[in-house]
């Protein structure tokens, strides 16, 4: 799509190659100056052209604090391409976008509504804005042992019980591809005057074709994240702010985006963040069109292959679930008697094929515009071998409890834990060491979150609950990685000190 400028122009990734076709003899950072000076084990791996244009911000580069030029222009193009008012390039993910999205929304000790399958940087957010969350309830799948998204009707609920709120987070999409009713939930919060920020992550194609969920900004997300790198075609850490709102302080929001971005960024990260808005704006919907079509047929396929099931629309309607992305395709393989890590596991040391992320039940796997129907063919085989498996051999061996939990279903995610201190506080306050399995009814003083897909189980100020051991002592049993405690194996967790 050809919007009222001209989106075929690349104006950041064509200063960077001007430079280099200029010839300058560098006498700047990085200090490999363009490669010479790099180990000749890496430079020839990675080539000449990507160290050519791994630059500093010097003269005619722009600055990505204060663009006046080239990367202000081409910032201008991916807002007129996302239709927004303004969109900003970032380059720490979207981990800093929903960062600078909660400290320019809401002030120190202001209340935020949040779903609790809200990602760990959003945690993050709060810790640094002094927010106190006052967390949503997703609507929750026990059959698939997914939670999915908040809908207007737990907003509205949640305003109604907090007027005093400063603004509503949601996530739309989620990790797994399920939308929310995000207009219904912008009508909730813009009848009440709040701003509504989404983390869309998980959803910078939808603009770009009519088939997918509407985007944040459409339905009227005052501001929203976009994680280009997830699913089009920028580098990994890249990523896009939005804004479109009134409710939301310009000033305030330029000045939180140099909070949170580097002064020597990488530029290398930055062209392909405007190359990217070229892609999708040119060619995004024939694209995504082949996209579309290669998942929903895989989908089709794996859903033949006896105990396999691939959710798709026949969701749609249920609660939580206001529509999907199609390009996200959800393998539940409980009925095949795997764990999904195990299955995970077995697909890439078996055959070469590597998912997403695994949970207890399921394995996801992302088509993207890069995706290839010979890959596509690969999935579905290997999909089809492990069913067609004996399972001789448990890849991480999990417990009896585990096995009789999968087979019966009464598997279930622990209930939200007693706030007792804003995260602020609880991150900052004196802190000791107690045994995880003897923690039950202290004040956690971390996040601890079993990653993928990266939703914190528990957080700073919440408190411990037996439910909460017993949930992350099984999902280690299961195999899971934990992200955020400072022992990784959860033999001891950090806590509020009692002398507090």
């Amino acid at each position: 799509m050809v919007g009222r400028v001209d989106q075929s122009r690349t104006p950041y990734f064509d200063v960077l190659l001007d430079y280099v076709d200029s010839g300058v003899i560098p006498f700047h950072t990085p200090g490999h100056m363009q490669g010479k000076g790099m180990d000749p084990a890496l430079r020839d791996f990675l080539g000449d052209n990507v160290l050519a244009i791994d630059l500093t911000q010097i003269r005619g580069l722009d600055d990505l604090l204060q663009p006046t030029e080239a990367i202000e222009e081409a910032q201008e193009l991916a807002a007129e391409a996302y239709a927004a008012n303004h969109s900003f390039f970032l380059i720490n993910g979207s981990t800093s976008g929903n960062q600078i999205m909660m400290m320019t929304a809401v002030n120190p000790g202001e209340k935020i509504a949040i779903p609790r399958n809200a990602h760990k940087s959003a945690m993050g957010g709060l810790i640094m804005s002094g927010a106190h969350p006052v967390w949503m309830k997703p609507e929750v799948d026990e059959t698939l042992h997914m939670d999915h998204t908040v809908t207007p009707e737990t907003v509205r609920r949640t305003l109604d019980e907090h007027p005093d709120l400063a603004a509503v987070y949601v996530v739309s999409p989620t990790y797994y591809g399920v939308a929310a009713d995000l207009e219904g939930i912008a009508r909730v919060a813009h009848e009440r005057d709040k701003p509504l920020l989404v983390d869309e992550a998980w959803g910078p194609h939808f603009h770009f074709h009519p088939d997918l969920p509407i985007d944040a900004l459409e339905a009227g997300a005052d501001l929203c994240i976009n994680s280009t790198h997830k699913m089009l075609g920028s580098m990994s850490q890249t990523a896009m702010l939005h804004e479109r709102s009134p409710r939301i302080r310009l000033d305030r929001l330029k000045a939180v985006v140099k909070l949170f971005l580097s002064t020597s960024p990488n530029l290398v990260l930055v062209a392909s963040l405007d190359v990217a808005r070229r892609q999708m704006a040119t060619q995004g919907r024939a694209l995504l069109q082949r996209t579309i079509d290669l998942a929903n047929d895989t989908r089709r396929r794996l859903n033949e292959i006896p105990g396999v099931y691939c959710f798709g629309e026949e969701q749609i309607g249920k609660p939580g679930v206001f529509d999907l992305d199609p390009t996200k395709i959800t393998i539940t393989v409980k009925d095949l008697g795997y764990t999904g890590y195990e299955a995970e596991e077995i697909l890439r040391r078996r055959y070469n094929v590597q998912c997403e992320l695994a949970d207890l039940f399921n394995c996801l796997a992302l088509f993207t515009i890069g995706t290839t129907q010979e890959a596509a063919d690969r999935l579905v085989y290997g999909v089809k071998e492990l069913a067609r498996e004996d399972r001789p051999i448990d890849v991480f061996s999990p417990s009896g409890v585990l096995e009789r939990r999968l087979k019966t279903g009464t598997y279930a995610l622990p209930k939200i834990p007693p706030i007792r201190m804003n995260p602020r506080e609880a991150f900052l306050a004196d802190t000791e060491f107690v045994r995880f399995k003897e923690s039950a009814g202290r004040i956690c003083a971390e996040v601890i979150t079993p990653y993928p897909p990266g939703i914190p189980v528990i957080s700073p100020g919440e408190e411990i609950t037996r439910e909460i051991i017993d949930y992350l002592r099984l999902e280690q049993r299961a195999g899971v990685r934990m992200q955020g405690p400072y022992d990784s194996e959860l033999r001891e967790i950090r806590v509020v000190s009692s002398q507090t």
